[in-house]
């Protein structure tokens, strides 16, 4: 009840912002300076900002982004004037247009959620007639139009902002400094700091924020922001672990390690909250975390309690406890790149923040590059919008239509991802379509000429249409809009009721060629690309499991020349996976398809593989490690890479895996240097297959500590 009323309410704001910007632009033109264009432009590009195009951010943040949004407006404007000349240059424009405006979608979530809003730009400037002469008019009104959005947005009734994805994370690392903090106390397993911990790796989850608050974007401060986010969900999987378990009273090597994770964790917290952006290194204590790592792994292998060799359970223990402080590292160098800071990056691995040194130029270049495939979603939404967009254009110019522009506004508003959802969409819109313009027809019959009617009317119908429409489905929304739209064009020239006429003829069209485009292009949406994108990340890590276990027994790191290209095979799988697994979450299941697998478990395989990948080859080889024992970890390794291999596949029944554990006889043969480095691969290789049974469909028995952690 709280929440629907809050909607309403957050509803109402937004279109009270448009509603008075579009008044105190229109009116202005069209009745004191008697410019009818500058009206129409003053009109449309609150619309085009405030309804169409998702904004994120609240108050002066929003403003912030339609003022940026403007001159891109009125280039698209000046480019819709000139090719309006004929309809075939239009064509060529919108489909260049089109495409162009969908698939910045790739490059972050502000160009995706203005896209809409500028492909009306240039949709309503590239109709006749062909008037250049106006062109003044219509970037006067355009200019007009933004600035009273962003007054509107910044002064009258602002949102109130939502926490950021920055302040979520500092949230869930102050979460993680106490945990920490428990976990040395060793008070005995606690289930609810467990289940603390789980919640708050849950709220991290890109689908728990809105799309536009999300850190999608291709500049270095999103991916920084988006690494922080993960590596802070898997530490505090990592400590849920540790707090369910018993502890190992007297293991001060651990402890210690515990206290600088706790220490850096309520540090970058600090750092993140702080609005100036930071300069340099986020430190944890009189000491980097990083520091206090490479002391842990000298101290690990040492006695404890007394006793020579360590304990196997105390050595799994504080594998686990390194895997904590990988994740807490990696953390506090995304946060620090994401704040502003120049890390240095000493004795970390490179290739896990290849981005550092990059600019947003090369960085942009590597996601559009990575994003022109077939395969990506982003490059099919693209593809389906252009193409739908330039056969409305196409059609109304080859047909005449009257206010042809409504035909390509119907396109673009009514087009989903998958076919089963447009033609939900285009049913709902067609019924609201007709009863708005039946009301149109019968209140342009009863007012006739009185522009005074439609101008007093023009406010409250503004107010409930966008109010309503938004909460209402397309079936509202069309039916409302068509009103405003018909008393607003009443004012700007005489009209009969063949306008409402005119209105549901282009929205059936607009709506037929949407359907077509869904049924001809990529009709199932995500749920047909995501199990593709799945088995392709698969496939790309199942080589990195083998390279990164051989590199601990055999030696050779990671390469200073950056990633390899089995590293950056699998983080473009990786990245491809998340945008197909981020639409997948839009798209209504038809059919259950995809409702056995846990994609999400999937991707956490293919980003703790990328972990591993990054920080277990740290050793120089093994030469003292006995042949049985070397044996074991080649075929652990190659039984998880098979099973990889195999659920890339999808069986019906799941995959099943259960790495065979170090033998104790073995073990026992392994020098003490060499136990800990071993033991680390077998944690991982264990957490590998849990994700693997949990992706695959497959009901995993309950494991003991090996099995769950890794880095």
């Amino acid at each position: 009840m709280a929440e629907g009323f809050s909607a309403v309410a957050r509803t109402g704001r937004h279109a009270a912002h448009v509603t008075a910007a579009t008044a105190a632009g229109f009116y202005p033109a069209l009745y004191l300076l008697d410019r009818p264009v500058a009206g129409v432009y003053a009109l449309f590009t609150p619309i085009a900002f405030g309804i169409l195009s998702p904004l994120p951010g609240a108050g002066r943040e929003r403003a912030a982004t339609v003022l940026r949004a403007v001159p891109a407006a009125a280039v698209l404007v000046v480019l819709g004037t000139v090719l309006a000349v004929g309809t075939w240059p239009a064509v060529a424009g919108m489909l260049a247009v089109g495409f162009a405006l969908a698939f910045g979608a790739a490059c972050g979530p502000r160009i995706a959620g203005a896209a809409p809003g500028l492909q009306l730009f240039y949709i309503l400037a590239c109709f006749p007639p062909y008037e250049p002469g106006t062109l003044p008019q219509r970037l006067a009104g355009l200019a007009v139009g933004g600035a009273l959005l962003a007054l509107a947005e910044a002064f009258l009734f602002p949102d109130a902002p939502e926490p950021s994805y920055r302040e979520r994370i500092a949230d869930a690392l102050d979460t993680a400094a106490r945990a920490a903090a428990g976990v040395v106390r060793g008070e005995g397993p606690d289930p609810e700091a467990a289940e603390r911990l789980g919640a708050a790796g849950r709220e991290l989850r890109l689908s728990r924020l809105p799309a536009g608050a999300r850190p999608t974007g291709a500049g270095r401060t999103d991916r920084a922001l988006a690494q922080a986010g993960a590596a802070t969900r898997r530490l505090l999987d990592q400590l849920a672990l540790l707090a369910a378990h018993v502890p190992a009273p007297g293991d001060t090597v651990s402890a210690d390690l515990l206290r600088g994770i706790a220490a850096s964790c309520a540090e970058t917290a600090a750092a993140l909250r702080r609005r100036r952006r930071g300069r340099g290194r986020v430190l944890a204590g009189p000491q980097l975390l990083e520091e206090m790592v490479a002391d842990f792994l000298k101290a690990r292998g040492g006695a404890f309690d007394g006793r020579e060799p360590v304990p196997r359970a105390v050595l799994v223990r504080r594998s686990t406890v390194l895997t904590a402080a990988v994740s807490a590292v990696t953390v506090r160098t995304a946060a620090s790149l994401a704040l502003g800071g120049r890390e240095r990056l000493h004795g970390l691995p490179r290739e896990q923040f290849w981005y550092a040194a990059e600019g947003t130029a090369r960085l942009v270049a590597v996601r559009v590059r990575g994003n022109l495939t077939r395969r990506s979603v982003v490059f099919q939404n693209a593809l389906r919008t252009a193409l739908g967009l330039a056969l409305a254009r196409l059609v109304a110019g080859s047909l005449d239509l009257t206010h042809g522009f409504w035909v390509l506004l119907a396109v673009l508003t009514l087009g989903r991802t998958t076919a089963g959802a447009t033609w939900s969409a285009v049913r709902a819109a067609a019924a609201g379509t007709l009863a708005g313009a039946f009301a149109a027809g019968l209140l342009i019959v009863g007012a006739g000429g009185a522009s005074g009617v439609y101008a007093a009317l023009l406010v409250p119908m503004m107010l409930v249409a966008f109010t309503l429409g938004p909460l209402g489905g397309p079936a509202r929304g069309q039916g409302l809009f068509t009103l405003v739209v018909a008393t607003a064009f009443a004012q700007i020239a005489p009209v009969t009721w063949r306008l409402a006429e005119a209105r549901l003829v282009d929205v059936l069209t607009g709506s037929a060629i949407g359907l077509l485009c869904g049924l001809l292009a990529w009709p199932a949406g995500a749920r047909a690309e995501i199990r593709y994108a799945m088995s392709g990340l698969l496939r790309a890590a199942a080589p990195l499991v083998r390279a990164a276990s051989a590199a601990v027994t055999d030696g050779g790191g990671a390469s200073p020349d950056g990633p390899s290209p089995g590293v950056r095979l699998a983080l473009h799988r990786l990245r491809i996976a998340e945008a197909a697994y981020a639409q997948y979450r839009t798209e209504p299941a038809a059919d259950g398809s995809g409702a056995a697998h846990d994609w999400l478990a999937v991707l956490d395989h293919g980003s703790r593989t990328l972990v591993g990948a990054y920080w277990l080859p740290r050793t120089d080889g093994m030469p003292g490690l006995p042949p049985d024992a070397r044996r074991w970890a080649r075929e652990a390794a190659e039984e998880v890479v098979t099973a990889t291999v195999r659920a890339a596949g999808f069986p019906p029944d799941g995959v099943r895996v259960r790495p065979a554990p170090l033998p104790p006889e073995v073990a026992a043969r392994v020098p003490v240097p060499l136990l800990a480095p071993l033991t680390d691969v077998e944690v991982w290789l264990h957490a590998l297959a849990r994700d693997l049974e949990a992706g695959s469909g497959a009901r995993p028995e309950e494991a003991p500590l090996p099995e769950r952690a890794g880095p």
